[in-house]
């Protein structure tokens, strides 16, 4: 099939990938309807993915990944970039010769025998200007479906690109063995290059997602003056109908999914509130026409944790499950071919396939203490899927941005929420997140994680320029930047159980967030930033889950002797950036301590 571009560069590239790999056919991804329906009857002949129920789950189908191969591997995850301080203390690091020395053997012939797909894509709308070019090429057909979902692919994504450009990045994939003691997922932020060897698994193969949109494009928004984030982005339309919207990051297992699609408290939706679902994952964002930050999502799908969404939990997510979804790893119910995982629901499927493939009956397997889905399984969703999703989904200019929001897992040391005192602060604030380790984690529980703007294992370079970075967009962007906030719904009490009810009830802290954000709220000054009056949060209607305004006023509490503890923690995690550490940093470290006295 020939090419879709008549772009020299991306010819070259592809012709030297082919010649080094050796595949005995490639086929040019053009995003028909045709060649993806072909290319799914050769994966079902192959036993690489399972037709599903196609009446109760029209356009789903059901894969499998080795059992070796289940999740992100960060150990084996590198930047290379010429300089090492360029990749800073907290990414693995490998010379970039070094690397495609090592790596160029194994790639040598690895997909004799084998089709390469070479797939076009664009991460955001095709024609936006916040949007970039990628071309994978994959000997894997579940990579070419699953990237058809996460990103908008085939002729259209080389519109961008035009016939002379060389800014698009190269992404090289091949399953080989799926051998983990071989396995490489390789980022070359100098070269728009990414190489992946031996994993089948939608984070580390799928390169669209986390390595460009993240890694690759972090490298990318520095050098020529955007932001890419580990953020949702969401909109909340007020009675007048009147749409706010904001970004916010945080690590995983702190309820980002949840937010993204949220359903707002009965209270609110009886007035009129909504929320609108723009991105769940990653926002890219740059300054626009009128000054203000603008974001788009660069994704086109959702590949979300399956384990624990059910209809309670996010209704919108599950629902955005319904149709055109691939699921990994979870569970099949072998008599109607529909899925299944651990909190879905409580009928675990009598006549089951675990994810690793055993026939068993479901109640048992899951009596015995077993998990029918890995915990880390997975859905590919298209976004537009989604009961809740914005009509800007598309709109190539962006969604302005009123606030952004950091947020972790905090026993007892952040407060509910707290504005910080100005850009720079709030760029602080991003830098401190944490969480403490719960049971699943590995390592001991209550243990602090750092993870700055939630970008700790995605952030392309040294995390010290990249602070660096963010000052300097809040000196682009002066009286028009967002606001900055931060958000914790795990405090517990002394039982240990949590104390805010979360899920649709975190509405009532976005209401203030939004109110603050237009300077229609009022605030309190404390040692750590500006916090609600407790009466300004409003718990109609939360007597139920025992909420009242003296909770309020003890969720809002500033700890200082916890808050000095955290100050000492941070100095200590500041530490290893030395000299990369932007001077502002330190000084707002200083301010908070001088503060907390």
């Amino acid at each position: 099939m020939a090419e879709l571009t008549k772009n020299p560069n991306v010819i070259k590239w592809v012709e030297e990938m082919q010649a080094l790999t050796k595949p005995d056919e490639v086929v040019w991804i053009d995003g028909s309807e045709e060649q993806l329906d072909a290319l799914r009857k050769t994966s079902m002949d192959n036993g690489e993915i399972i037709a599903l129920n196609q009446e109760k789950l029209p356009g789903c189908y059901y894969h499998q990944t080795a059992v070796n191969d289940v999740a992100r591997v960060e150990d084996r995850t590198f930047i290379c970039c010429k300089n090492k301080e360029d990749a800073g203390p907290t990414n693995n690091w490998c010379d970039p010769q070094e690397m495609y020395d090592k790596l160029t053997p194994m790639f040598d012939g690895v997909m004799k025998g084998r089709t390469m797909y070479v797939i076009p894509y664009s991460m955001g709308p095709i024609g936006s200007d916040l949007a970039k070019v990628g071309v994978e090429l994959t000997d894997s057909i579940y990579v070419v479906l699953n990237m058809d979902i996460m990103t908008r692919i085939g002729a259209d994504a080389f519109k961008n690109l035009g016939d002379v450009s060389n800014d698009f990045v190269r992404g090289l994939h091949s399953k080989a063995d799926i051998d983990a003691e071989k396995r490489y997922i390789v980022h070359f932020p100098e070269d728009n290059t990414i190489w992946s060897i031996n994993s089948g698994y939608g984070g580390n193969v799928l390169l669209g997602k986390k390595c460009f949109a993240l890694r690759i494009a972090s490298f990318q928004g520095k050098n020529e003056g955007w932001m890419a984030e580990h953020m949702l982005i969401l909109g909340i339309q007020k009675p007048d109908g009147e749409i706010k919207y904001v970004t916010a990051a945080f690590p995983s297992a702190c309820g980002k999914t949840n937010l993204a699609m949220l359903i707002p408290p009965e209270g609110y939706t009886s007035k009129g509130y909504k929320v609108w679902t723009v991105g769940d994952d990653i926002a890219w964002l740059k300054q626009g026409k009128d000054g203000r930050l603008y974001a788009i999502n660069p994704e086109n799908g959702f590949f979300g944790v399956a384990p624990g969404t059910n209809a309670k939990s996010n209704f919108n997510a599950l629902e955005s499950t319904r149709k055109n979804t691939i699921f990994t790893n979870v569970a099949l119910n072998n008599d109607d071919m529909t899925v299944w995982w651990e909190g879905l629901d409580k009928n675990p499927p009598e006549n089951a396939t675990e994810w690793k493939g055993a026939k068993v009956n479901g109640k048992e397997y899951r009596d015995a203490g077993n998990n029918l889905a890995h915990p880390n399984s997975r859905f590919t969703a298209p976004a537009r899927n989604c009961p809740c999703i914005s009509t800007e989904f598309d709109n190539p200019e962006g969604v302005p941005i009123s606030a952004m929001i950091f947020g972790g897992r905090r026993a007892k040391t952040a407060p509910l929420v707290y504005q910080a005192f100005d850009w720079n602060h709030g760029v602080f604030v991003g830098s401190i997140m944490a969480s403490e380790t719960t049971a699943a984690a590995a390592g001991a529980v209550g243990q602090v994680r750092r993870d700055p703007m939630a970008m700790l294992p995605f952030c392309g370079y040294n995390m010290g320029d990249y602070w660096a970075h963010w000052i300097e967009m809040g000196k682009v962007l002066g009286d028009k930047a967002p606001k900055i906030f931060n958000v914790n719904w795990f405090r517990t009490n002394e039982e240990g159980k949590f104390i805010w009810p979360g899920f649709g009830d975190n509405m009532r802290v976005l209401d203030w967030i939004i109110e603050r954000a237009e300077d229609n709220a009022d605030a309190v000054e404390t040692a750590i930033g500006f916090e609600p009056k407790p009466e300004d949060i409003n718990i109609d209607g939360l007597e139920a889950s025992g909420i009242t305004l003296d909770v309020v006023k003890d969720l809002l509490n500033v700890d200082k002797n916890l808050w000095k503890e955290d100050a000492a923690n941070v100095k200590e995690f500041y530490a290893k950036f030395g000299d990369r550490l932007p001077q502002i940093m330190k000084d707002q470290l200083a301010a908070l301590e001088e503060r907390l006295q």
